[in-house]
């Protein structure tokens, strides 16, 4: 505020606007308290406290009139009034906050105290300045336990005795006496806020409209709010809903976010960064007004988050993805991301017009991908062309590269390349695939058209067994599963999921098998028996905690919602619980000769060159269609080396390696006429 004083009137006269009603009566406070400084001066023997850039002195009778004036015509009270009223200041502790605040803006005012006090205090007064001259004077105005200090309103340097040290008043509370109310440039860094979404899922609008019928985030309790579940965005939209309901402004912190103490992160001295974070967000509460969402996601809370946790009054939202056991009491509600029949319905109000134009995409979204409504309406937005026109393929991609599951630890990758014309299978166990294939684009119409899911959605996850020898095609139809359904296949590395401490393992399958249920994922179980073996009877504490394992696997299997393919070489290792949770069981068998013929004639790719291969020769050789490709690879390095095109010779040396590899002799008959 420049030049303060020069904003006194000679005549009152109305505000155009709150702000410069609040200006006018802050300069008249000031005015207020340079009188109040003048007459306690006139009773002490001492120089003459005079400025001559001072303005005129204003009586106390009309000084009460024109403050009186300004408040009755103000639509909001001034910000000096609502912050006396928040922190329940007393009118001894209001003038010493206004007091420190003049001598920031009011440079008579600011002379007023120097002189006083006998130095260059430009910016600042003391408590021992504030008890003599100010009406109503209390010593327990500055006790640590006073609003004043326990707030942080103002600041005491230290160095100096309590009464004279100089008292300055702490930046955002001056900010905000000016009108300025902005959340603490300390908080910045720490805090994200949230505005209100565009779009929310029904039943998240549902469930914010029960809570808010049994909660008040205005009324002060100790309990509070938990949001567990799948959906970190819902929880986000549900409690800016509440939030803008209750008239406050939301905020989210990040549970890595909290400073652990012993951090610079604040410079207060005698505090710890914790107990800095709530004093300064308990404070934003009250000014902003607002409310606190603290999102661990995926995170489990950290011993500072614990104690930031007890320590921050209400309200306080807590987001997570699983129920997290605090000291306080709590009320939880479960937020997941949409089923598909929500999805649809989202996918169809972000993309408006031309959802209507993609003949039936929208259920295959709904059915694969489970995202949350923020990310729905960004992508549908982002999606739609100048001229309102949508590429499916295209957006589905981008629901598949979000839907990525972060899995690096805990699977690997795989492209899939394979396609149908690559899997050389019985009919039986061909028309079984496409079968899996069909159910997992019609789910949405038979789970949900049709009212199967309304019983409950335990067991609609598609999950198959592929039984058979090594090197029978098992991964390979999965490949080929993937590639159809245009899905992500990630194979679980069981060496980095199964773990030997206690609880370890389940913790890891709980992170694979959540982290697919977000959608565009087939997950291959890959050697399942070692994961899904038969539960043992119990002799000793290893045989409880590896059924406790199966266990698990058993109820998770049966909620899972995607897909998941397991495979095995020794069928009769699994559990037999499982059976009855496999959508699915396919035995893939050893290949016959006409099978293994025409695995002989694909497995050449259309550039490797080629001369002379007998393919009716070739499928005499009794093996599986894995080791005929690792055969064919062999050769073809074979021919490389020698410069010339993949003949028999170079197919005989290579399988004769192989069969020394996989330690069976080959017959005479197997490989008769090649030469």
């Amino acid at each position: 505020m420049s030049s303060v004083q020069s904003s006194i009137r000679a005549k009152s006269a109305q505000p155009s606007d709150w702000a410069q009603a609040n200006q006018d009566y802050l300069v008249l406070e000031f005015a207020r308290l340079r009188n109040s400084l003048t007459e306690a001066a006139s009773g002490r023997s001492g120089p003459t406290l005079t400025d001559p850039n001072a303005p005129p002195e204003i009586p106390a009778a009309e000084l009460d009139h024109r403050l009186r004036e300004i408040r009755v015509a103000m639509d909001a009270p001034p910000a000096i009034d609502v912050l006396s009223q928040t922190f329940q200041l007393t009118a001894f502790e209001r003038d010493v906050l206004l007091l420190s605040a003049g001598v920031e803006m009011d440079s008579t005012l600011a002379h007023l105290c120097s002189s006083c006090l006998g130095r260059e205090h430009r910016t600042s007064i003391s408590f021992a300045l504030a008890l003599a001259t100010l009406g109503n004077p209390h010593w327990s105005a500055l006790a640590p336990g006073a609003p004043l200090r326990r707030f942080q309103l103002v600041s005491i340097e230290s160095g100096h005795g309590l009464t004279a040290a100089p008292l300055r008043i702490d930046e955002r509370i001056l900010h905000y006496l000016v009108g300025v109310n902005h959340l603490d440039h300390r908080l910045e860094p720490l805090l994200q806020p949230k505005i209100m979404p565009r779009w929310v899922a029904p039943e998240h609008r549902t469930l914010a409209d029960e809570i808010r019928g049994a909660t008040d985030l205005n009324n002060p309790q100790p309990t509070i709010l938990h949001l567990c579940g799948d959906d970190p965005r819902g929880q986000e939209d549900i409690a800016a809903l509440l939030a803008e309901a209750a008239g406050r402004r939301l905020y989210v912190l990040q549970v890595e976010n909290i400073p652990t103490a012993g951090g610079s992160t604040f410079s207060e001295s005698g505090a710890t960064e914790i107990a800095q974070l709530v004093i300064l967000w308990t404070r934003e509460a009250a000014l902003l007004p607002a409310v606190l969402l603290l999102q661990c996601g995926n995170e489990a809370l950290t011993n500072s988050a614990r104690q930031f946790l007890e320590r921050v009054p209400s309200p306080l939202i807590l987001g997570s993805r699983d129920s997290i056991r605090i000291q306080r009491s709590s009320i939880r509600h479960t937020v997941n991301k949409p089923q598909p029949a929500g999805q649809k319905y989202l996918w169809e109000q972000a993309l408006g017009l031309a959802a209507q134009s993609l003949n039936g995409h929208i259920n295959h979204l709904a059915e694969h991908f489970r995202l949350s409504a923020g990310t729905i309406a960004s992508v549908g937005e982002a999606a739609l062309s100048p001229d309102g026109r949508i590429d499916p393929d295209q957006l589905w991609s981008t629901c598949r590269s979000l839907s990525r599951p972060r899995l690096e630890d805990l699977a690997e990758r795989i492209l899939p390349a394979a396609s149908w014309s690559d899997l050389i299978l019985p009919d039986a166990q061909t028309q079984v695939l496409h079968q899996l294939a069909n159910q997992a684009r019609h789910r949405m119409t038979v789970y949900e058209s049709w009212g199967f899911s309304d019983r409950g959605r335990r067991g609609l996850g598609i999950s198959a067994l592929f039984a058979g020898a090594s090197g029978t095609g098992k991964t390979l139809a999965a490949e080929v599963l993937a590639r159809e359904l245009r899905l992500d296949l990630y194979r679980i590395d069981l060496s980095a999921v199964v773990s030997k401490y206690i609880g370890e393992s389940e913790k890891n399958l709980k992170q694979v098998f959540d982290a697919a249920e977000v959608g565009g994922v087939l997950l291959l179980f890959d050697e399942a028996d070692a994961l899904f073996g038969k539960r043992a009877e119990v002799k000793d504490s290893h045989d409880r905690y590896a059924n406790i394992e199966v266990s698990y696997l058993l109820q998770r299997m049966e909620s899972f919602q995607g897909l998941a393919v397991l495979t095995t070489n020794l069928k009769s290792s699994l559990d037999k619980a499982f059976q009855r949770r496999l959508r699915f069981t396919v035995d893939f068998p050893f290949p016959g000769a006409p099978e293994r013929e025409a695995i002989w004639q694909r497995v050449f790719p259309a550039k490797a060159p080629t001369a002379g291969l007998d393919f009716k020769r070739l499928a005499q050789l009794n093996m599986t269609g894995g080791n005929i490709r690792n055969i064919a690879l062999n050769a073809a390095f074979l021919a490389a080396e020698a410069g010339t095109s993949v003949a028999m010779e170079h197919l005989l040396q290579a399988t004769r390696q192989e069969a020394v590899k996989t330690e069976r002799p080959l017959s005479e008959a197997e490989t008769r006429g090649w030469l």
